[in-house]
């Protein structure tokens, strides 16, 4: 099989498109014969070395990726069927799915859902599958359409576009943030009714509280971002945090979680029990507009994954990267 395939040289990882033997992928009940995989930002993180999550050498990284069952010791998992996965560690701990075959625990795989593609699941990805595991948080807490404006921030990447389209096809009041003004026409195509630009919430905020004008917020951002967003948040709205594009830490005040009553909800994709992954797969497949999806997504090969690795990590990737692994 073809994969692409990290190997380490001292302090230094290399990447590159390789022939590979079957035997060499982990034990696991499920063989998949993957379709797509995508390109998301703790992938940029693995390829380039830029964070210490992979151990063992030589590594095949992607941390998503759809396809068909082409074999299975688990009955629950026929041949043929169309599976798709997110998180559990591979791409990371174990080989992941930037190559033509992955070998899983059947536990971890979650069936397509009816009607979609194993090309739309990846054009969603991980990205989007955290943004609706954001957007159902958000709901619990109580935000609803009729409750005022969501802010988006990092709105053009691949967490905030999905969350743009599925928020205004369900009739919210959608606001983007980001840093690139090229990409305005771009959000607001998504649905995106207002656009603020990044640099204003990367400023320390003047004052502990400020004007109250969002209900909720999804943050693919981080750092100064997230804090500053706190204190714009209206009394009882809640901020998901999604992603660090922005930084690991923040330095924030207690009092909007203190005179507003606040909360910060944290979102993990990566160990979520299979009822909420099908619940959040089921929500995209019924919310998300694939004529929408389409447009925020880019097509590249396996051996493009690791220039638009640097893209991405340096902000200039506009919405989802699907990847045809055979390609």
């Amino acid at each position: 099989m073809r994969a692409l395939v990290l190997r380490r040289q001292g302090e230094a990882v290399t990447a590159g498109v390789e022939t590979v033997e079957d035997a060499a992928l982990p034990q696991g009940e499920v063989l998949v014969e993957v379709d797509y995989s995508t390109l998301n930002y703790k992938d940029g993180l693995i390829i380039l070395n830029r964070a210490p999550l992979v151990r063992d050498f030589p590594h095949v990284p992607g941390v998503d990726f759809a396809g068909r069952v082409a074999a299975s010791t688990d009955p629950a998992f026929a041949v043929g069927e169309p599976v798709l996965l997110n998180g559990w560690g591979v791409g990371e701990r174990r080989w992941g799915g930037l190559a033509e075959r992955a070998r899983v625990e059947a536990g971890w795989l979650t069936k397509v859902p009816p009607g979609w593609s194993t090309r739309q699941c990846m054009a969603v990805g991980t990205a989007g599958y955290s943004a609706m595991l954001a957007i159902l948080a958000l709901e619990e807490h109580g935000m609803q359409p009729s409750g005022g404006e969501v802010l988006v921030t990092g709105g053009a990447g691949g967490v905030g576009s999905i969350a743009i389209a599925v928020l205004a096809k369900q009739g919210y009041e959608v606001t983007a943030s980001t840093g690139r003004p090229a990409t305005e026409a771009y959000l607001r195509g998504l649905g995106a009714s207002r656009i603020v630009p990044r640099a204003e919430l990367a400023e320390p905020a003047p004052k502990p509280l400020e004007q109250a004008r969002y209900q909720a917020c999804i943050d693919a951002v981080g750092g100064s971002t997230l804090a500053r967003v706190l204190g714009q948040l209206k009394a009882g709205g809640a901020l998901a945090a999604v992603g660090n594009a922005g930084g690991n830490s923040f330095t924030a005040s207690v009092i909007p979680f203190l005179l507003r009553g606040v909360s910060l909800l944290g979102i993990d994709s990566v160990y979520q029990p299979q009822a909420r992954r099908q619940q959040a797969w089921q929500r995209l497949a019924q919310d998300l507009d694939p004529t929408t999806l389409e447009a925020a997504v880019q097509e590249i090969g396996l051996a493009e994954v690791p220039a638009q690795a640097q893209a991405l990590l340096a902000g200039q990737v506009q919405g989802r990267l699907v990847v045809d692994v055979r390609r």
